[in-house]
């Protein structure tokens, strides 16, 4: 089969990429930089070619709680917002963890805190990472650095969060979202049918059936022994994804003396600070986490162990530093490079930042 290739910014890839998939529905509130995923929605009226539901609601909660309702019933369902709309839906994601339901969630990040900046950030690290909402929960968190994985990480994302019973979340700063390049769509998927939802997931509240009564689906439990029950049924699935989910990308760690760890676009601009340097003889190698969670420990402790010392580029304050930290275990010195405000370093500035707090000369 020809491969359908086409030029587009990442949001619309996402939105492409979603009803390629087959999904039932979206459920969204338009905030920049990510409303070109629910513009390209409207604009290719998915409801009249594969029957997808694409709903504005009035607002983010709304949003969240429509795709709670939506996954409860076994669809494909996600939503789409940017920094300050996730921040309310957060109370929504924790009740969707609780209640084992698969969901897809995409972030494109923006400034803050508070209403901040429409300029890209990656000053959500925290909040998806450590949960956001209320209790002992994750969900997986996926963090593409070019269009093409915004479309690709749609469908890893949905079949994550089916395998696990779990929400997902694409996690990209503005600078993905809105970039264009060539990407390849997946071919057209058909949707479930309401037999095909029953077999894939037979926990669904689809109604009563003669065979299985009423599923119901909550969050709630008044009881604190099962409570807890549940809970540890939680820890033991993240505990598997934490064993079988772990995904990066390495660059120039063969013969590395430094390590760069970066996500989203910065992995791709220090990968241009690592050529800079490399000119100059110094060998630098960057490690890309792909999952920021279920992070790569083991892989990051493995590389820093053979480096002189380790810079973590992001854009903020110094999040991801933190997981870097715990995984290096004071083996090795380890700093941070950021920008704030909606400001993108350039690869000069990042490597002039590596030779001030890390090189060696």
């Amino acid at each position: 089969m020809e491969k359908e290739i086409r030029l587009m910014k990442g949001n619309e890839a996402l939105a492409m990429a979603a009803i390629r998939y087959g999904a039932d529905a979206y459920f969204g509130y338009p905030i920049t930089p990510q409303s070109e995923v629910l513009e390209t929605l409207m604009a290719e009226q998915p409801w009249e070619t594969t029957g997808m539901v694409v709903l504005q609601a009035e607002s983010e909660v709304s949003s969240i709680n429509m795709v709670y309702g939506a996954a409860a019933a076994g669809k494909v369902v996600l939503t789409s917002s940017s920094s300050p709309g996730i921040s309310l839906m957060c109370e929504g994601l924790s009740y969707i963890a609780a209640s084992e339901l698969p969901a897809l969630v995409i972030n494109v990040m923006r400034g803050g805190p508070g209403l901040g900046t429409i300029q890209p950030s990656q000053a959500d690290y925290f909040q998806a990472t450590k949960g956001g909402g209320h209790g002992d929960y994750h969900f997986i968190v996926l963090a593409p650095s070019s269009v093409q994985e915004m479309c690709d990480f749609v469908g890893l994302g949905w079949d994550l969060a089916f395998k696990y019973r779990t929400p997902a979340m694409i996690l990209a700063d503005g600078v993905v979202g809105q970039m264009m390049e060539k990407v390849v769509l997946p071919p057209q998927r058909p949707r479930h049918t309401d037999e095909e939802v029953r077999q894939r997931c037979p926990w669904a509240a689809m109604g009563r059936t003669p065979d299985r009564g009423r599923n119901v689906v909550t969050s709630l439990e008044l009881d604190s022994a099962k409570m807890e029950v549940n809970n540890e049924r939680f820890q033991a699935t993240y505990r598997q994804i934490e064993a079988n989910e772990v995904r990066f990308e390495t660059y120039g760690t063969e013969d590395c003396d430094y390590l760069i760890v970066a996500f989203g676009s910065i992995a791709r601009i220090s990968q241009k600070a690592v050529e800079l340097a490399r000119k100059e003889g110094i060998k630098i190698g960057i490690i890309r986490p792909i999952t920021l969670w279920p992070f790569p420990h083991d892989e990051v402790k493995r590389l820093a162990s053979k480096s002189k010392g380790v810079l973590v580029v992001e854009l903020n304050a110094g999040q991801m530093i933190e997981d870097v930290r715990l995984a290096v275990n004071g083996t090795v010195k380890v700093e941070h490079y950021g920008r704030l405000g909606g400001i993108v370093p350039t690869p000069d500035e990042i490597l002039d930042a590596f030779k001030e707090k890390i090189y060696q000369k």
